[in-house]
């Protein structure tokens, strides 16, 4: 999978960028605020649909534009496709395939498919809850599209669901309480599914993580995913069953998989509250890194893995990635690597900082 040409359009700080990109290893350079992550946010837009840095639309709309266009051309299996994005200061985006309007944004993912590793990833670590979900998620679908109908229904059932409990102001009549079983089934039934395929996908990230973490941190150190859902003890029917009157006066679903966590551990030790910073920095990057890896077990070929520049800070590197990740933060630099060979090159063509 290729992305050979990126156009932008009054996107963040660029006005105009027309870039042809090589197939292997494409290398950003320059100064600090001349936007070279903004190039990265832009390709990951085209495959995610969304900013990996959380950010509105608006925000992605250069000051003084009402609208940003993000277009790119990629190579698959030797098919060229071209995705088109208009992002809206107000009003809905449009999106495009091969200059077809897309009424559903599911239909253009995978597409391209991307892996990106940013400075804010420390808080895939170190942060609360529903970023890991999101990782998780995200990784669900980049590595099967089709698990994002999975996931739509249960966040518009939940939605739904939200929308009842706080029309009922706390009181249940007869009609609402019919209606609120009908919404009750659809959760369960997609909330069941969404945990199943979050356990099965940790289960298959859980020792590339780990081996990923060895090279990173140059030692081996067990690393291990739990997936944290106390609902699934007696079920998700039984649960929201339990939590009804509660959820009655709140006005809000409070159990499901919206509310669930991976809790990521270090040699038996909950990373968030007993790792330091830098072995933190190191399973944040071992995570992305193991989300490329499914991508590359379950599709071929490999989807691009897209390196930020503030990756200092891991302590002790590892044999080629922390070659890699210091030759990165001293020449200020964006790269878009695609394998452990193309990682290896870079490292040993960027002569050190004198």
């Amino acid at each position: 999978m290729h992305l050979r040409r990126l156009w932008l359009r009054d996107f963040r700080s660029h006005h105009e960028v027309d870039l042809e990109l090589t197939e292997h290893l494409c290398a950003v350079l320059g100064p600090n605020g001349v936007g070279k992550s903004n190039l990265l946010e832009a390709v990951g837009y085209l495959a995610l649909l969304e900013s990996f840095r959380g950010a509105p639309t608006e925000a992605m709309v250069r000051a003084g534009a009402e609208v940003a266009i993000v277009r790119g051309e990629v190579v698959h299996g030797g098919r060229e496709q071209l995705i088109e994005v208009e992002l809206r200061r107000t009003g809905p985006n449009r999106v495009l395939l091969n200059r077809q309007r897309l009424h559903r944004s599911r239909d253009l993912l995978g597409a391209l498919r991307v892996v990106v590793f940013a400075p804010d990833d420390l808080a895939l670590v170190k942060g609360g809850p529903a970023l890991r979900r999101q990782y998780l998620d995200q990784v669900l679908v980049s590595v099967e599209p089709r698990n994002d109908v999975v996931r739509a229904e249960f966040e518009r059932a939940v939605r739904q669901r939200n929308a009842l409990l706080k029309q009922t102001r706390g009181r249940l009549d007869e009609a609402a309480a019919i209606t609120l079983e009908v919404w009750n089934s659809k959760v369960v039934e997609s909330g069941e599914r969404l945990a199943a395929l979050r356990v099965e996908m940790l289960e298959l990230l859980a020792p590339l993580v780990a081996g990923a973490y060895a090279e990173v941190a140059g030692r081996e150190v067990p690393v291990e995913l739990d997936y944290e859902a106390p609902w699934r003890d007696q079920g998700l029917a039984a649960a929201l069953a339990a939590a009804r009157d509660d959820e009655l006066r709140r006005g809000l679903t409070l159990v499901g998989p919206h509310r669930d966590d991976v809790v990521v551990r270090l040699d038996g030790l909950a990373a968030r509250t007993h790792a330091p910073q830098g072995e933190q920095r190191a399973l944040a990057l071992a995570l992305r890194l193991a989300a490329h890896g499914a991508g590359t077990e379950r599709t071929r070929p490999a989807p691009p893995l897209l390196l930020g520049r503030h990756l200092k800070g891991l302590g002790a590197p590892g044999p080629w990635m922390g070659e890699l990740l210091d030759a990165v933060y001293r020449a200020q630099l964006d790269g878009t690597v695609s394998t452990r060979e193309d990682a290896l090159a870079l490292a040993r063509t960027l002569a050190p900082a004198s």
